[in-house]
């Protein structure tokens, strides 16, 4: 089906090609200025670092949903073995396939395309099956590190855990914000919690993955409004899943990746962090989240840290 008027309305709004020239390619990236990371650095109260990944495993939360985007295969090529000869030192080595958004992930900009054109109005044909995106890859992302703001939307809600039909509303990004007691920035990388991670971590990878609170189709211009440079959350597939409008898949996609030109993450295991914002009374911290540099890309694993 071909996207509806709603969505082209909205990209419209919050649509950011050109904003940092004809040539940029890592979009919402720019708003994470040296001011705004000398902010963040102020966050740091009692130096509690609190990681967000979900460890990389061969049974992972891949079920076989996303074609091609298989679990960590971990393998030894070499097992105490004596390379400059015998009676030297021993080295083990591995190796490990997988999709590079297998688990806790970043999306690169050129993860999903819509009427053909990717961020900044390029060409969707310049992701190649040889050189992967040759623009807007996630080698392009260089440094993700700024003020992380926890909005625990489950929290807010008075609830554990969204219920799988849920989709998270500006309403619902904003309850959470009054909860947290800071006001969202420019440069901030958002991180919200659904309590849907806490599925997997109970051993329900399909109950995990579907059905799904996410993201509405409402919120990229919330983020929009705020400057937002980065949002993740603890859900498989970002976006409310099955979608709010029939038929309509990945639209949240479309509108952060392609028309904003923002980093999006999923599979990010924030329950600790609700835990520890809880206990704090605070929910902004220093947030290290530095994409792994493979050139071209399409999206890249990230081990996550908050420090309070």
């Amino acid at each position: 089906m071909a996207l509806p008027k709603e969505f082209h309305d909205i990209a419209g709004r919050v649509r950011n090609w050109g904003r940092w020239g004809a040539d940029d390619e890592i979009g919402t990236l720019n708003l994470i200025t040296d001011e705004v990371v000398r902010r963040a650095a102020a966050e740091i109260r009692t130096g509690r670092r609190v990681p967000l990944a979900l460890p990389l495993r061969e049974d992972g939360v891949q079920t076989g949903l996303i074609p091609g985007r298989i679990n960590p295969l971990h393998t030894m090529v070499q097992i105490n073995q004596e390379i400059f000869g015998p009676g030297t030192v021993a080295c083990s080595d591995d190796a490990v396939t997988m999709g590079l958004q297998a688990g806790t992930h970043w999306d690169a900009l050129t993860h999903v395309s819509h009427s053909g054109t990717l961020y900044n109005g390029r060409p969707a044909s310049t992701v190649t099956a040889h050189a992967g995106a040759q623009f807007s890859g996630i080698g392009t992302a260089r440094h993700v590190v700024s003020r992380g703001v926890l909005l625990d939307v489950a929290r807010a809600r008075g609830v554990d855990r969204l219920p799988g039909g849920h989709a998270v509303t500006p309403e619902d990004l904003a309850a959470a914000e009054e909860l947290a007691g800071t006001r969202v920035r420019a440069g901030d990388v958002v991180l919200v919690r659904t309590g849907q991670i806490q599925l997997y971590l109970a051993g329900d990878k399909h109950g995990y993955g579907f059905p799904s609170p996410g993201l509405s189709i409402r919120t990229p211009e919330w983020f929009h409004a705020r400057d937002v440079a980065a949002v993740a959350n603890d859900t498989l597939t970002f976006e409310i899943f099955p979608p709010e409008i029939e038929d309509l898949w990945l639209p949240v996609h479309a509108l952060d990746l392609v028309e904003m030109g923002m980093l999006q993450g999923q599979n990010w295991n924030l329950e600790e962090l609700s835990t520890a914002c809880g206990e704090a009374g605070r929910y902004a911290f220093l947030l290290s989240a530095m994409p792994e540099p493979f050139v071209g890309g399409t999206g890249t694993p990230v081990a996550p840290v908050a420090v309070l």
